[in-house]
Parts: structure tokens; C-alpha cells; sequence
């Protein structure tokens, strides 16, 4: 079993194996070339970001700068906004829906390491070889999600389709579908009915419409 294949499987693998390592430098290096473009260089923007992600979908745009750190294991669907300085540590899947909104600073985390600091810095595979390990755990987002600014989603977790994260929020735990949820640790704040709808608010609205 290869080690990329062990992340998938949520076991202990070994970051430094030299198919994961030159898997993330091509991905470090595309990151930063996307990163280093201009706005109107639509073209070269959408080939690199083609080039860095497993998918990245109709319609869908990237501010930048970017950090993606496998690429090949993060897919974005149709429509996706993202500002600046989103960052996604992609050990493990990231699976985010069509039409969501991030705001700037979002970090998306997949890798865990051990709590024990002896285990962070050593342990051993089955021959006895000294080595160090981490795990992840895949984190899936629905459509129609959007995401203040600052935002931190954890290992494992999966948010809901229609969902409002709470700009500075560490999100935890699973959000349900139709959720406004926020803080530290993220939590449900309330369900979104249709009474949020901006018809209700003339004063914001002013002379548009729903």
C-alpha cells in the first residue's frame, strides 16, 4: 500500500515519503505561480488552477493569493467564489459544492497529528524504522455555503448544503444543511428560515428586490 493510499484510509502515514513530497512541491509551486498572477490574466489563472486541483469548476474564481498543499486531492464545484489567502491543507479529501462563497483568510485543515509530543517526533513502522506519522481525516462542504472571513474548518467535518459560518469561526463538529453557525468552537446558532430573506429588510433592500 502506498502512502497516499494510506491517507485515504485514515491511517498512519509517513509525510516525508518522496511520492507525497514531490506530490506537494508540484502543488506548492503552482500555488504560488497562480498566486503570483494578475487579476486579468483569466486564462493563465483558470490553466493553473486546473492544473492544481482535481477539479475546478465552471464559472468558479479565485482571488489569490492561494495555498493549496496536494491540490490533486481538493475539488471545487461550479460557481465558487474565493477571496484572498485561502489556504487548504489537502493530506486528505476537500469536497466543496457549486455556488459558495468564501470570505478571505478561510483555512481548511485535513492532517491530525499525535497528541503525544514523543509520538509527534518519532514512531516506528511494521520493519522497526524510525519515522514520523500523521493522519487525516477528509472534510466535505455543501453548495450554497457561505463562509465569513477568517474562517477555520477542522479535520473531518462535513458542513451542510445552505449553510452561514460566522466570520472568525473554528468549526469543529458537522453543521447541519440550513445552518447559521459560529464561534469558538463553531456551533448551530439557528436554522436559516425564509424570514432572513432580504424582502424583510426595506431599509438594506432600498429600492431592489428579491
Amino acid at each position: 500500500m502506498t502512502e497516499e493510499e494510506k491517507i485515504f484510509k485514515g491511517i498512519l502515514f509517513c509525510p516525508g515519503d518522496a511520492q507525497l513530497r514531490a506530490i506537494k512541491l508540484r502543488s506548492h509551486n503552482l500555488s504560488k505561480e497562480y498566486s503570483e498572477t494578475r487579476e486579468d490574466e483569466t486564462e493563465k489563472r483558470s490553466k493553473l488552477a486546473k492544473e492544481i486541483l482535481a477539479k475546478f469548476g465552471e464559472g468558479s474564481f479565485m482571488q489569490g493569493p492561494i495555498f493549496f498543499h496536494y491540490g490533486k486531492h481538493t475539488m471545487i464545484g461550479d460557481r465558487v467564489f474565493i477571496n484572498y489567502n485561502f489556504t487548504v491543507q489537502d493530506d486528505a479529501l476537500v469536497t466543496i459544492g457549486n455556488d459558495c462563497n468564501f470570505g478571505p483568510n478561510v483555512t481548511i485543515v485535513t492532517p491530525l497529528h499525535p497528541m503525544i509530543a514523543s509520538e509527534r517526533k518519532i514512531m516506528h513502522d511494521k520493519n522497526g524504522n524510525e519515522k514520523r506519522f500523521c493522519y487525516a481525516k477528509p472534510v466535505s462542504i455543501g453548495s450554497d455555503c457561505w463562509f465569513g472571513a477568517n474562517v477555520t474548518v477542522c479535520p473531518g467535518v462535513t458542513i451542510g448544503d445552505g449553510c452561514v459560518i460566522g466570520a472568525g469561526s473554528v468549526v469543529t463538529r458537522d453543521i447541519p444543511p440550513n445552518s447559521f453557525a459560529a464561534g469558538v468552537p463553531c456551533r448551530v446558532i439557528r436554522g436559516i428560515t425564509e424570514t432572513d430573506s432580504m424582502a424583510f429588510k426595506p431599509d438594506i433592500i432600498a429600492d431592489n428586490y428579491v
